[in-house]
């Protein structure tokens, strides 16, 4: 074999390996976005659950609150009506 001939596919070889590297690579990019989109998506959904949760505690609350201004002011008759009585 000539030298220009060895040099030739030393240089097609490597330019061969370059190329095989830059596809490795790129799948690998690839692969993390989509890892990183994944788990966008899953904190997405955590924090939409969490607001959720938190909108239905905050009804909760006030129906709670309701319920206890209620019972407050029957407590309130009851006493009365029971002083009225003594």
């Amino acid at each position: 074999m000539s030298w220009p001939t060895t040099v030739f596919l030393l240089v097609v070889v490597i330019v061969a390996a370059f190329l095989v590297a830059l596809v490795i690579v790129g799948l690998f990019e690839g692969r993390k976005e989509k890892r990183a989109a994944a788990r966008a998506d899953d904190l997405r959904q955590l924090v939409h659950r969490f607001e959720k949760l938190a909108e239905n505690t905050l009804d909760a609350q006030q129906r709670s609150a309701v319920d206890l201004a209620e019972l407050r002011t029957r407590t309130a008759s009851i006493e009365h009506i029971l002083r009225s009585v003594e």
